[in-house]
């Protein structure tokens, strides 16, 4: 799966251990997950701006090549230990449908908001195993004190009113210190 297209995501798992598999396969609201398996729960934002977007996340959104969005990262925290890198692209102009809201979320989780409208949509799961030099294994790795050697990520779109936003979830290592 690693030696394929340095972009390409799949859309089932390989290689992962029952744990990982279980975390990276639910399709409910991670944060509802974590919150009901850890006390201490928080989010963490870390940067959110509209920006240029990476790697093929222009092609999945429909945007245009430099067409800016709103891009939003987050921790999820356990107590005082990372578990998740939240990574969210949103198309500029789909700020003021659909999604209005999202540039004011602060601290809550983006969870809370696409789990609770039934009129929301996702599609299925893609995943990618990410390491050392991609975007996000960089960016998510900068709250851990040891990088390990490879991350998996989930990523899929949430759709309200034909406009979509991109949800990528990259699981930490001290996921796997939580119960099933």
């Amino acid at each position: 799966m690693n030696n394929a297209h340095p972009l390409a995501w799949y859309p089932a798992l390989t290689a992962v251990s029952y744990h990982q598999r279980v975390w990276l396969q639910d399709r409910g609201s991670l944060t509802r997950r974590i919150q009901e398996r850890c006390s201490g729960f928080r989010v963490q934002p870390v940067f959110q701006s509209l920006s240029r977007v990476y790697g093929d996340e222009p092609d999945v959104m429909g945007l245009r090549s430099g067409e800016l969005a709103l891009v939003r990262e987050v921790y999820l925290y356990c107590s005082d230990t990372p578990v998740v890198f939240a990574h969210s692209v949103v198309a500029r102009k789909n700020l003021r449908g659909a999604w209005r809201g999202l540039s004011g979320l602060g601290n809550k989780s983006l969870g809370t908001v696409l789990f609770t409208n039934p009129r929301i949509k996702r599609t299925p799961l893609q995943f990618k195993k990410i390491g050392n030099g991609h975007f996000l294994y960089d960016r998510a790795c900068n709250r851990l004190h040891e990088k390990p050697a490879d991350l998996w990520a989930r990523r899929s779109l949430f759709t309200l009113h034909g406009q979509s936003i991109l949800v990528t979830e990259v699981f930490l290592p001290a996921i796997l210190n939580l119960p099933l």
